[in-house]
């Protein structure tokens, strides 16, 4: 029974991994139709929608409406970090760069989590962990300077500096959760319902209302339910039936090379030397990262 629920775990395991994989070359075609707002308020609706969906069928939507309003305030804050700022920050980074440079750039949450780590929750960090910074940090170097590491000069620096600190807010908003103790997909469900009423209120305050063409719309549908919604179903569900969580979440590997190869066949981009090369170091580092914990 419980090499049965390895196989599951792997089965559901790859495809979150899969899904994920495509949003990077997702963002830049729904990029194409609107602006970052626009995109974020539909994709937050068809996320909310799905995590909601998803409630109904587990029977945990019964769980919010036994929640009282501290609870459900102290549980939607976070919505605030996600999906209102850091999408918004994320989005205008694919809007500045080509996707082969953000998503690597993007994957260093990992790292950026350990270094908020150390004076927020008070870990100390290793020689291993020192050594897996660097060698990421060194890969964010090679892909955000095309390679040019003796006359350094930003692609777009601006646009380099977003997806950054995009990891800074994706990497604050574990740590808040990290020390909650509501279901994640209820947590995640009243993020969003949190967040939405920023996301509309920003949208019409600096963007104006959101096209409603239907090539706009599906490709916001697209984001909102794969990079938001059902994939993250579909990675706790591997994560609960895996017998060690190593096992799976080492498959997290894999999505970054994957996205790069439909990058180039989806977007039509020239996968670059130095993205290839930055993007080994990035993951090198993460790999370093893991090999050090014990769990």
């Amino acid at each position: 029974m419980q090499q049965h629920n390895q196989k599951k775990a792997y089965l559901y395991g790859l495809s979150a991994v899969l899904i994920w994989s495509t949003v990077a070359s997702a963002f830049k075609i729904a990029l194409g139709y609107m602006d970052p707002l626009q995109l974020l308020f539909y994709a937050v609706i068809f996320s909310t929608v799905s995590l909601f969906a998803i409630l109904k069928i587990q029977g945990k939507i019964e769980l919010i409406k036994q929640m009282g309003g501290k609870e459900l305030l102290k549980n939607g804050l976070p919505g605030l970090l996600n999906p209102f700022l850091y999408y918004i920050i994320l989005f205008k980074a694919y809007a500045l760069l080509p996707a082969q440079e953000a998503q690597p750039l993007n994957y260093t949450w990992a790292i950026t989590l350990s270094l908020l780590s150390i004076p927020l929750l008070g870990q100390k960090m290793t020689v291993r962990e020192l050594l897996a910074i660097l060698t990421s940090y060194m890969g964010v170097v090679v892909i955000s300077t095309h390679g040019n590491l003796l006359d350094i000069e930003f692609s777009n620096g601006f646009g380099v500096f977003l997806a950054l600190f995009s990891t800074i807010l994706w990497s604050l908003y574990w740590i808040i959760n990290a020390k909650s103790k509501c279901d994640p997909l209820i947590g995640l469900f009243l993020n969003f319902c949190f967040g939405l009423p920023f996301v509309t209120g920003a949208m019409l305050l600096f963007s104006g209302p959101p096209p409603l063409e239907v090539p706009a719309i599906l490709s916001a549908a697209y984001v909102g339910l794969f990079e938001m919604g059902i994939t993250f179903a579909l990675w706790l569900n591997a994560l609960k039936l895996t017998e060690k969580a190593s096992r799976v979440s080492n498959l997290i590997f894999l999505s970054p090379f994957i996205s790069l190869i439909l990058i180039h066949f989806i977007l039509g981009e020239a996968i670059l030397p130095s993205t290839l090369v930055g993007l080994i170091f990035i993951v090198g580092g993460n790999v370093i990262q893991q090999l050090g914990k014990k769990n």
